[in-house]
């Protein structure tokens, strides 16, 4: 049996990552084809500013990809520069030129505001108020960035073309199908999801209370469980604004506006629709802590039951290691449940000595190897054609050897007790299959062999 050692392999160190710019998901996602804005939008930011965003992010390296998610100056995710409309100018960012990156970052900045950079951004001076009165040369005017950076002009006539959706320009495009960004400010107290769209960007716009927290709550049947995932065409209602919902009619409209009894009306109206919503959230927590502790419970129950098993597992050891404790006199068989082998002093050309000097037991491989009596480890490692083999020395002169093991439990030097296992059977060496050769000689040298069984018998042991 030839044995070869496995090979090492020494990893090449990590980089340490760089600050990472997080991805928040727009209304429409990544499946959504957004124009690239050019610098002249609310959101854009001047080129000294991305340069200091990028000296932050990544040493000022626009080409960066060191392996750790992020890539190109401003350290962008694949997902987030797909959902900008970064592949198509390139498949990554550190691919991309330095506009070509700035171009997308700006559209993030309009989206997003500057905590997309949390850390960055503040160090470089990075916000929308800024950001909009700082402005490169030569981008005035609405545009799209082709794919090698620069600047196409369009006019506001062009077909598909689109101020971005920010401040006012959300009122300006309000249209009367109630689709259009700015339905949430119609006065009906309702929001239409346009593409672009954020919770967060949504409740700071309609002054929510509670934040984006508060609105997705209120909308959590329609937005799903993932708050970052809101759809073109969703219609989510604005808490906190029930007051605003009904703005005044001419004539008999208002009329009824300013009767105290409407007003009663609506007043009731809006406080049970609020104790409904606080019902309805309160049956979620409810559902919530209920669904909790019945997985606490589970968990609890697999737990006790893998400590069942493990007590069941060390029983059984115990067990078998009572089973195969030596006999009281101190001296043992070197394995249990064998069937005899060559035996001892058998003639033949395979041996030097002209016959098998020792006894075999055929046992399978990893079969417990003990140690006959108490002795000490001459020799624990290779033998030659003995494969690997321990030696020991007893008190009364002789000498004991296990050979073909295939693993060595005991070191040279050593000292062992009687039935101590120093190692486990196997078929190493000159062997024909698995098995334990065992020998006992009068001195350390090949050639001084004499019968095992009759040996063992003297010491009360018979095989």
């Amino acid at each position: 049996m030839v044995l070869v050692a496995p090979a090492g392999r020494h990893r090449r160190p990590t980089p340490r990552p760089l600050s990472r710019l997080p991805l928040v998901l727009t209304a429409g996602g990544a499946g959504l084809a957004l124009p690239l804005v050019s610098a002249s939008g609310a959101g854009a930011a001047s080129g000294g500013l991305w340069d200091k965003v990028a000296q932050c992010e990544s040493s000022g390296n626009w080409s960066t990809n060191t392996g750790n998610g992020h890539f190109g100056g401003l350290q962008f995710t694949p997902s987030t520069w797909k959902a900008f409309g970064g592949t198509v100018h390139a498949s990554r960012a550190d691919l991309a030129t330095r506009a070509q990156q700035v171009a997308v970052a700006e559209k993030v900045l309009d989206a997003q505001g500057p905590g997309a950079w949390p850390v960055c951004s503040v160090r470089a001076g990075l916000t929308r108020d800024r950001a909009a009165g700082e402005q490169e040369t030569g981008t005035q005017g609405a545009g799209t960035r082709s794919a090698d950076g620069s600047t196409v002009q369009r006019t506001a006539s062009e077909p598909g073309e689109a101020a971005p959706r920010t401040g006012t320009a959300r009122q300006a495009s309000a249209r009367t199908d109630g689709t259009g960004p700015a339905a949430a400010g119609d006065g009906r107290g309702h929001h239409r999801v346009v593409p672009g769209d954020t919770l967060s960007g949504i409740a700071e716009e309609h002054d929510v209370r509670g934040g984006w927290q508060r609105l997705y709550t209120a909308n959590r049947t329609v937005v799903g469980g993932d708050p970052d995932l809101i759809v073109p065409g969703q219609r989510l209602d604005l808490p906190g604004r029930q007051a605003q919902e009904r703005p005044a009619a001419p004539g008999a409209g208002q009329e009824a506006a300013d009767d105290p009894a409407e007003q009663s009306r609506s007043r009731q109206d809006g406080q049970r629709k609020e104790r409904e919503r606080q019902r309805a959230a309160e049956q979620h927590r409810a559902a919530e802590r209920q669904k909790a502790a019945e997985q606490k419970e589970a968990a609890e129950r697999r737990r006790a039951a893998e400590r069942e098993r493990a007590a069941e597992q060390q029983k059984k050891q115990k067990a078998a290691a009572a089973k195969e404790a030596p006999a009281s006199s101190g001296w043992t068989a070197p394995v249990s449940g064998y069937a005899s082998g060559t035996a001892y002093g058998v003639s033949g050309p395979h041996w030097a000595s002209g016959h098998h000097t020792g006894q075999d037991f055929a046992v399978p491989t990893g079969t417990s190897v003990r140690a006959v009596t108490d002795g000490t480890v001459v020799a624990a490692g290779w033998g030659g054609s003995y494969g690997y083999q321990v030696v020991l020395r007893h008190a009364d002169g002789k000498y004991t050897q296990y050979a073909h093991l295939s693993s060595i439990s005991v070191r040279t030097g050593e000292r062992v007790t009687g039935g101590r296992q120093i190692g486990r059977s196997g078929s190493t060496g000159n062997s024909t299959g698995p098995h334990l050769h065992f020998e006992v000689r009068t001195g350390p040298g090949y050639g001084s062999d004499i019968d095992p069984r009759a040996y063992l018998r003297q010491h009360g042991v018979t095989l």
